[in-house]
C-alpha cells in the first residue's frame, strides 16, 4: 500500500531523531516528531489519513490508516498525562478506539507530582482504564533500527491531530462538504503562521480566547441537550432548558463564525483590524494641562541648555511648559494625553513594544533622523498604530526587525509624517479606508511588500519622498467594489527607484463584460520586464476626470522625460479606473429603475494629482495593472 512507504528510507535504520525527555527518572529517550514541516502534516492527512472523508467519519478513516502502519505491539512508550508520567509496553491496539492497550513495563518508572502514584496505584489505574489509553497520550520510545519509524509517526500525527485541528462539535458541522478541505487545511495553516510568526499576536490571543470560550459554551450546551433527552415528561423545567438550549447554540454559532474567519487566510486579517477600531483615546488631562515628554538616554548639561534654547524656552511656547523627562519613547508615548508632545534627543532606542498613538500627539526628533534611531526589536507585530485625529510625526528614523506587520498603520484620523527615514521589514506604511496620511520630505525602504499601500476611501499625499528597495513602491488596492468609496491621491515630486516590481500597482478586478464599452477593448500589453504574472494595461483613450485632465494640462507632453513619463500613466489609469467605478454605479442604478441620480452621487471620481515624480530602475516599470 502506498501509505506504507510514507517517510520510506533506502538507508536501514531510524530516520528520525531523539529526544531526550526532562525530569528526575531516567526515561528511555523518545522520538522527536513534534518538529514535523507544515507539508509532512499536509501530506499525511490528505493522502494518507483523511483524504476526502467527512467530519462523521474522521475516526474510520484513522482506524484505517492505523491498522496499515502501527505496530500492534512490541513497542514501550512513555504515557504522559498533567499528573504524572510513566513507561509502558504495547501489547496490542484497539484500532476502533484510537487506543493502545499497555502494561507496565520493568523495571518500574514513575515521575509524578505527588508521590502517592506508586507500582500498586498505577496497576490499579490501568485496571481501571481496561489497560487502554489513548494514542495521544503516549510517547514513542526511540529505536535507532527504524522498525518503529511508522508507528511513532503515526502516533504523532493522532496526537498532533486531536490537539490541534479537531473540535468536539466537528462531528454535527455539515457532513456534505470535504472535510480536510473545509476544516483541516485552514486551521493546520493557522497553526504553522502561528508558529513562524506571521499572524499578530494579539490575534492570536483573540483567537484562543474565543475557542476556550467556544468549548466552554458548548460543553454546557452538551449537558443541557442530555438534559432533555433524559427527560421523559413535558414540564415547565424542561422548557425552560430548551430556551437555555437554543441560546447556547446561538452564542456557539456566533463564536464559530469568528473563528472561520481567523482561520481562512483570506479574511483573518479584516477580523483582526477591528480591534483597533476599539483604541480609545484619553482626551485631555482632567487638569487641563498639556506636557512636553523629553526623551533621553542620558541628559548632559549641554544637551539641555540647547533644548531650552531651542524647544523648552517659556518665550518661545508662548506659555510656561510642564516638563516630563523619560529614557524610553514608548514609555513617553503611553504617558501622553491629548495635545501632548514628544521630543526625542539624540541616540539609539531598542524598544520591544507597539507605539500605539489615539490622541492627537506631536513625536518629534531633536536632530537629524539618522542621529535619532528607534528600533524594533524582538518578534513583534506592529511598530506604530496612529487612530488619533491629528498626528504629527517628524524627524526620526524607524527601524524595523522581525516584523508581521507594517511599520506604520495609519488606522484612522490624520497622520503626518515629514522629514522621517523609515527602514521596513514586512510592509512599509499601510492607511486604511477612511484614514488619512501626509507624507513630505521622507525616505522609506527594505519593504518585503509594499512601500506605501493604500486602502480603498483612505487620503494619501506623498511629497518630496524616496521610496525604493522595495517589493513594490505604492500599492493601491481595489476600490471598484461598489461598497468602498474611491481614494483620494495626491503624489507630487517623489522619487520611487529601485522597486524589485512596479513602482505603482493597481490591483483590481477583471470588468465584468457587461460594463464593457468600448473604452475596455484596449491593447493588453504584458510587462517590459517579462512579467508572466501580472497583466500590464495600455493608455485608456476615454475622457478622463476633470481633475485629471486640469493636472495633466501643467506639462508640455512633448518634453516630458523617461523618467517621469510614468505620471501620465499613472494618473490616466487611476482616473479612466474611477470612471469606469461611476460608469458601474449607473448601471447598477440603472437596474434598480433609478434613472435620474445626484451629481454628487454619480461624480465619485478619485482626486489624482501626479506631478513631477521621477520612477527610475523599478523592475517591472513604472506602472502596472495587477487584475484578478
Amino acid at each position: 500500500d502506498s501509505c506504507s512507504d510514507y517517510s520510506s528510507r533506502d538507508k536501514p535504520g531510524t530516520a528520525l531523531g531523539r529526544t531526550v525527555p526532562d525530569g528526575n527518572v531516567l526515561f528511555p529517550d523518545i522520538f522527536h516528531t513534534d518538529h514535523l514541516l507544515f507539508y509532512e502534516r499536509f501530506k499525511a492527512y490528505q493522502d494518507y489519513i483523511l483524504a476526502d472523508c467527512k467530519a462523521s467519519e474522521v475516526k474510520e478513516f484513522t482506524a484505517e490508516y492505523l491498522e496499515k502502519v502501527l505496530e500492534p505491539s512490541g513497542w514501550q512508550a512513555v504515557w504522559r498525562t498533567n499528573v504524572f508520567e510513566v513507561l509502558v509496553e504495547v501489547v496490542d491496539v484497539e484500532y476502533s478506539a484510537l487506543k493502545a492497550v499497555v502494561q507496565l513495563s520493568e523495571p518500574f518508572l514513575c515521575e509524578s507530582r505527588d508521590s502517592t502514584f506508586t507500582l500498586e496505584c498505577m496497576q490499579e489505574l490501568l485496571e481501571l482504564k481496561e489497560r487502554q489509553i489513548p494514542l495521544q497520550e503516549l510517547w514513542v520510545v526511540y529505536d535507532e533500527s527504524g522498525e518503529f519509524d511508522q508507528t511513532a509517526l503515526a502516533v504523532e500525527h493522532v496526537r498532533f491531530f486531536y490537539q490541534c485541528i479537531w473540535r468536539t462539535w466537528d462531528e454535527e458541522e455539515e457532513d456534505d462538504f470535504d472535510y480536510f478541505v473545509r476544516c483541516v487545511e485552514p486551521r493546520l495553516r493557522l497553526h504553522y503562521d502561528i508558529l513562524e510568526h506571521r499572524v499578530p499576536s494579539g490575534l492570536v490571543a483573540d483567537y484562543q480566547n474565543l475557542l476556550s470560550q467556544c468549548e466552554e459554551l458548548y460543553r454546557k450546551f452538551l449537558n443541557v441537550r442530555n438534559s432533555i433527552s433524559s427527560s421523559d415528561s413535558d414540564s415547565e423545567v424542561e422548557n425552560v432548558s430548551m430556551v437555555e438550549g437554543l441560546k447556547l447554540y446561538e452564542k456557539i454559532e456566533h463564536l464559530k463564525q469568528k473563528l472561520k474567519l481567523i482561520e481562512n487566510p483570506l479574511l483573518r486579517y479584516v477580523f483582526g483590524y477591528q480591534k483597533y477600531s476599539g483604541l480609545q483615546a484619553k482626551g485631555l488631562r482632567p487638569t487641563g494641562t498639556k506636557i512636553t515628554h523629553v526623551v533621553s538616554s542620558t541628559m548632559m548639561a549641554g544637551l539641555l541648555q540647547s533644548l531650552i534654547r531651542d524647544k523648552l524656552c517659556p518665550e518661545s511656547c508662548g506659555q510656561e511648559l510642564e516638563i516630563q523627562f523619560h529614557n524610553d519613547p514608548l514609555a513617553a508615548v503611553n504617558a501622553c494625553y491629548e495635545g501632548d508632545t514628544v521630543i526625542i534627543c539624540p541616540g539609539h532606542y531598542v524598544v520591544d513594544g507597539v507605539f500605539c498613538i489615539a490622541d492627537s500627539i506631536e513625536l518629534e526628533g531633536y536632530g537629524l533622523p539618522d542621529d535619532i534611531v528607534i528600533e524594533k526589536r524582538g518578534k513583534g507585530d506592529n511598530f506604530v498604530d496612529c487612530t488619533g485625529a491629528n498626528i504629527r510625526i517628524s524627524s526620526l528614523k524607524l527601524v524595523q526587525h522581525d516584523a508581521v506587520e507594517g511599520i506604520l498603520n495609519v488606522h484612522h484620523g490624520k497622520t503626518t509624517l515629514e522629514n522621517c527615514v523609515l527602514q521596513c521589514e514586512t510592509t512599509g506604511i499601510t492607511i486604511r479606508t477612511s484614514a488619512e496620511l501626509l507624507m513630505k520630505n521622507s525616505d522609506l525602504y527594505g519593504a518585503k511588500g509594499a512601500g506605501v499601500e493604500i486602502y480603498p476611501g483612505s487620503t494619501c499625499t506623498l511629497l518630496d519622498n524616496g521610496i525604493h528597495h522595495c517589493k513594490e513602491g505604492i500599492l493601491i488596492k481595489n476600490f471598484l467594489d461598489e461598497h468602498y468609496d474611491i481614494p483620494k491621491i495626491t503624489m507630487v515630486n517623489n522619487m520611487i527607484h529601485n522597486n524589485e516590481g512596479y513602482g505603482v500597482v493597481l490591483v483590481r478586478p477583471t470588468i465584468p463584460s457587461d460594463v464593457k464599452d468600448a473604452s475596455a477593448e484596449r491593447t493588453k500589453e504584458t510587462t517590459q520586464s517579462g512579467d508572466e504574472t501580472a497583466c500590464v494595461e495600455g493608455f485608456r483613450q476615454e475622457e478622463l476626470p476633470e481633475c485629471v485632465t486640469d493636472e495633466l494640462e501643467l506639462y508640455d507632453q512633448a518634453q516630458i522625460s523617461e523618467q517621469t513619463e510614468g505620471n501620465y500613466e499613472i494618473a490616466n489609469e487611476l482616473g479612466a479606473t474611477s470612471a469606469k467605478k461611476s460608469q458601474m454605479h449607473k448601471k447598477r442604478l440603472s437596474e434598480l429603475g433609478i434613472t435620474e441620480a445626484d451629481d454628487n452621487l454619480m461624480s465619485q471620481e478619485m482626486f489624482v494629482s501626479i506631478v513631477g515624480n521621477q520612477f527610475k530602475w523599478n523592475g517591472k516599470g513604472s506602472f502596472g495593472t495587477f487584475l484578478f
